[in-house]
């Protein structure tokens, strides 16, 4: 038996777009020039080719249809009462009918005007019979129009449908409308179904999953189902019929004793009686929903007489529960899970599958060869382990007993024995009176135990960083720090300190006044930023010769006679022979010897120069002897038949171009 997901069935176009899909694709997938000098039998493949490409792809495109759409006779019985309910099977077979016949029809048509075109005699024959085959198929997919147009219905309303396991371990819940079914399906599972206090709120099936004894189950909520006859039932009513019928589920059906849903507790019990025939097969509950408005206890005696025949007739208790307070709603869950699945088990059980299983199946009962009884056997050592072991027990309860009371808090308080309790122990001896203290037992010193010691220290363990030297090591430093302060050590001169510190930022707070005062000239004057201009001293000459003489003097350089030496510059005309470069002839290129060649500068050894040279020269080849060039300059094209491609846009004027 198959299963159909039916949200993964493609959308369903109309005529129209189904014809204009299909001509398209003609268009852009077969060959679109032909000329009538061509040889007859070239013109005749042309358009033999376009209407069997048209028929190919109108009889693909509905067989998918036909393919997706599910079949009735091949789905289970509860999803093909289902589309019956909702669609009227006649007119869905009808519909997939006419879409096969389609299909056939244009099969035949294509067949026959192939047939035809193998006999054309002149391109316009040829073209007129194409045009004639294509027209008849167009015209046969229009009058398929309102077929497809239902199956597009039909498509989104089954996407739309919840996906239901027939088989699986399911409850059914129905009822008279309004009667808490949506309520008690949000309680026991994540389902989200709309609860509204009016009748007829559900208008499909809703689905939602729960766990008990690591199964899955699922839990079906029904359209609320109203007394009256098969045939008068609408299509929502309908649904919870079909629901009803095919699902292998425990039905649970809940009544309403407070009659809040607009029907009395004799009309629910007449239309339990009305659709019982349905549950021949199925385990079955009764629940009473709302006990927070009307407990059992507080009903009257013809409400407790019918209640008493339901569970006369079922065999077992009906249980109470409210959805508001949730009191009971969990012990429903349970007893029906466990129910259905006693049911399913004894279903097993009356199968044929089961004798196959019991024949294989031989469970043994040993009997007593000789009717003597053989314990097992025990060494004398164990048994006496055993005995003082008993005996060690006996006596530390005794003791616990016979423990005093705690003598005081924060000590540590012992037993006869002299065994230690547990600061859980003494919090539950003295209970509130007492505050646990886990550092009393710390080994430091008294006031040293209650120091906070954090555990890290700058992303460090503290643990690294413990010396059990410390101590010493710390009265060593000290002692030496008094040593160097009596020595003047960290003695200094505060005073220049001081005035040179003031100094300094006096001349700060000049410079901060100064520059604020030009920053607001510059908002008030809509200028630029303004640069803070240099000390104009500075721009003066800094170097004189006199100066000069006068440094070499204290170096040591005897700077008699040079009185008329020259020490300035000179003037641009008469320095000009004597400063012109020189030139060197370098690789056949004449150049000045000041400056640097690119390839060397930066470069200091020679050899490594040359290195550098050849590898670039090994990169420039392998980059470019690809593409069979000299360089990055070279710009030659080799063969002129691809002129037209680096030539430009051509101009109006004749095409020949080469």
């Amino acid at each position: 038996m198959a299963y159909y997901n039916f949200k993964k069935i493609a959308v369903v176009p109309c005529a129209k777009d189904f014809t204009d899909i299909v001509l398209s694709k003609t268009q852009r997938k077969t060959p679109t020039v032909i000329h009538r000098h061509y040889k007859i039998s070239r013109i005749r493949s042309f358009y033999m080719r376009k209407v069997k490409f048209t028929q190919s792809n109108f009889s693909e495109k509905l067989s998918q249809i036909l393919l997706e759409f599910p079949k009735l006779e091949d789905i289970h019985p509860f999803y093909a009462d289902l589309i019956n309910v909702l669609y009227d099977k006649d007119h869905y077979k009808l519909a997939l009918g006419q879409i096969n016949t389609a299909r056939h029809l244009i099969d035949n048509v294509a067949k026959d005007y192939v047939r035809l075109l193998k006999f054309g005699d002149s391109l316009y024959r040829c073209k007129q019979l194409k045009k004639a085959a294509l027209g008849r198929m167009a015209t046969i997919m229009r009058r398929q129009n309102q077929s497809l147009q239902y199956l597009e219905q039909v498509r989104q309303h089954l996407s739309r449908l919840p996906t239901i396991d027939p088989n699986t371990r399911t409850l059914l819940i129905t009822g008279f409308p309004n009667v808490g079914k949506s309520s008690f399906i949000n309680k026991i599972t994540r389902a989200d179904v709309e609860v509204q206090p009016y009748a007829f709120t559900t208008k499909s099936l809703y689905v939602g999953h729960t766990d008990y004894k690591y199964l899955r189950w699922q839990v079906v909520d029904t359209p609320g189902i109203l007394d009256h006859p098969l045939e008068e039932r609408n299509t929502i009513e309908m649904q919870a019929i079909t629901a009803l019928a095919h699902l292998r589920a425990i039905v649970l059906y809940f009544i309403d004793p407070s009659e809040q849903c607009g029907h009395t507790l004799s009309q629910q019990k007449a239309l339990f009686d009305n659709i019982k025939p349905l549950f021949n097969n199925k385990p079955l509950m009764v629940v009473s929903n709302k006990c927070d408005v009307v407990a059992r206890s507080e009903l009257s005696e013809e409400k407790e007489a019918i209640f008493k025949e339901i569970e006369k007739e079922l065999g077992m208790d009906i249980m109470q529960m409210s959805t508001v307070t949730e009191t009971g709603v969990m012990d429903v869950k349970s007893t029906a899970c466990d129910l259905l699945l006693q049911h399913r088990v004894e279903a097993k059980f009356r199968s044929k599958k089961v004798d196959g299983i019991q024949n294989r199946l031989h469970v043994t009962a040993p009997e007593a060869r000789d009717h003597k009884e053989r314990p097992a056997f025990i060494p004398e050592a164990a048994l006496r382990k055993r005995q003082e072991k008993l005996n060690k027990m006996e006596e530390d309860e005794e003791d616990e007993e016979n423990d005093e009371d705690v003598e005081g808090e924060g000590e540590n308080v012992k037993s006869k024995k002299g065994k230690l309790k547990t600061e859980r122990d003494i919090e539950l001896e003295l209970g509130d009176d007492y505050s646990i203290d886990l550092k009393k037992r710390y080994d430091l010193p008294e006031d040293q135990k209650y120091d906070v010691i954090p555990e890290t220290w700058n992303g460090h363990n503290i643990a690294d960083y413990i010396d059990p030297d410390i101590m010493e090591k710390l009265d060593a430093l000290e002692k030496e720090e008094e040593a160097r302060e009596r020595a003047g050590f960290y003695d200094s001169d505060e005073s220049e300190e001081d005035e040179s510190y003031a100094e300094i930022k006096d001349l700060a707070h000049k410079i901060r006044y100064k520059k604020g005062q030009m920053k607001m000239d510059r908002i008030l004057d809509h200028t630029k930023k303004s640069i803070m201009p240099r000390n104009t001293q500075a721009k003066k000459r800094g170097r004189s010769v006199s100066r000069l003489k006068r440094e070499f003097e204290n170096l040591g350089v005897d700077m008699t006679g040079t009185e008329d030496a020259h020490f300035t510059r000179t003037s641009r005309s008469q320095s000009k022979p004597a400063t012109k470069r020189a030139k060197v002839e370098v690789e056949g290129r004449v150049r000045s010897v000041s400056r640097t060649p690119r390839d060397q500068s930066g470069v200091k050894d020679m050899a490594q120069a040359k290195k550098l040279k050849k590898i670039g020269n090994k990169a420039r080849n392998k980059s470019f002897s690809a593409h069979g060039k000299a360089g990055e300059s070279d710009r030659h094209i080799a063969v002129k038949k691809p002129k037209h491609l680096f030539a430009g846009k051509r101009k109006m004027g004749k095409t020949d171009r080469r």
